[in-house]
């Protein structure tokens, strides 16, 4: 199911919740709540990223909504993308699902509105990319893990993924981080920058709705051009082409070695 304007304006005004296939989104008080909500890990494939990415379009040109809040289910934020479905594709499908998730990334870097994760258990690689996208995190405390482990997986990691990591940690930190697919705990996360608080799961909601309502206050043009002009750079690195970047990465994914990690990892994943 995909949404249109006239969808969600139907929606804001009644203040009801829209379930689309995998993520499900509520309005209240010209605030939208996203929740993924595929499975138990919200793993991100093909329709997950069509779905949030549709909704962010309708969701900005929305003069009725101020702000997002976007977030998952416990023990998960989003476990990144979906490996076991991507591991199945052909060329053809594994090109066009990479060129996909770059341009909803981009999307959402640039997206206008303010927007706050509130990340609500694990969330590496493509999870921890999307919370990066966001304004401000806050963070469910617990045995949770968070960061980019790309590397480790076997999967090349393009500028622009570095250029919205080290927007928040710095480039000494980023580039540590990235090459060893280090991932964080909460208390580890907060200390470099890489969410703003840590609460109790109960408060995540509450805690975020508290930041995005601070957002919401401000005069929303200010503030929407002010953030913009803050992430230029960071908006060009991510929207600029990378073809040339893909195309290298794409010869990883099909190389043996890359193969191997990646049938392992599912192994794991199936004897759970």
């Amino acid at each position: 199911m995909h949404t249109n304007s006239n969808l969600l304006l139907c929606f804001n005004y009644i203040q009801n919740i829209i379930k689309m296939n995998t993520i499900k989104v509520s309005v209240k008080d010209r605030l939208a709540t996203i929740t993924l909500d595929r499975g138990k890990s919200n793993a991100m494939n093909r329709e997950l990223i069509v779905e949030f990415n549709d909704m962010l379009n309708n969701i900005s040109k929305d003069d009725n909504i101020g702000g997002v809040i976007l977030t998952g289910k416990a023990p998960f934020f989003s476990a990144g993308l979906d490996l076991v479905e991507l591991y199945g594709y052909n060329e053809e499908e594994a090109k066009s699902f990479f060129e996909l998730f770059f341009s909803f990334t981009a999307n959402l870097v640039a997206f206008k509105k303010p927007i706050v994760a509130a990340i609500s258990g694990h969330s590496p690689a493509g999870g921890c990319v999307m919370a990066l996208a966001c304004d401000y995190r806050i963070m469910a405390e617990g045995q949770f893990i968070i960061g980019l482990n790309e590397v480790p997986v076997g999967i090349i990691v393009p500028n622009s993924i570095f250029q919205l990591y080290s927007f928040w940690i710095g480039s000494a930190e980023a580039s540590r981080s990235l090459l060893t697919g280090r991932l964080y705990n909460p208390e580890e996360a907060l200390k470099a920058g890489l969410v703003d608080e840590i609460v109790k799961n109960e408060s995540l909601l509450t805690s975020a709705e508290r930041k995005i309502k601070k957002f919401m206050e401000l005069e929303s043009n200010t503030w929407s051009q002010s953030k913009l002009n803050i992430r230029a750079e960071l908006i060009a690195a991510v929207s600029g082409n990378q073809s040339a970047t893909l195309e290298k990465m794409l010869v990883q994914w099909w190389s043996p070695s890359t193969r191997h990690i990646l049938k392992t990892i599912l192994e794991n994943l199936q004897r759970k």
